[in-house]
């Protein structure tokens, strides 16, 4: 193998490991939305706080070290900023028409 082979490999497995961190990240905030009736509950701010914080350093990394490009390292936090802000403003509707 060589060293670009062995270079894109890891790009692609940092990638896709991004995206499975991510996709974790908005299932875990789904279920507490199902199970909470505000976002103002302290514990499910700090939850996603915590989480956020953590994925945005591990983005980071990532790209730091030259297995992400800052381009596609800021496409998936912005796709996953994107799928919390509307799953905000869901929880904000399902608020205000109770």
């Amino acid at each position: 193998m060589s060293a670009l082979e062995r270079t894109e490999l890891l790009t692609d497995r940092a990638l896709r490991l991004l995206q499975e961190d991510a996709a974790k990240i908005e299932k875990l905030i789904e279920v507490q939305m199902a199970n909470l009736t505000t976002r103002q509950c302290p514990l499910y701010e700090e939850v996603l706080d915590t989480q956020m914080y953590g994925f945005s350093r591990e983005v980071d990394f990532a790209i730091r070290i030259g297995l992400v490009s800052d381009k596609d390292g800021k496409d998936i936090l912005s796709r996953l900023e994107r799928n919390l802000a509307v799953l905000y403003e869901a929880l904000d509707q399902k608020g205000q028409s109770q």
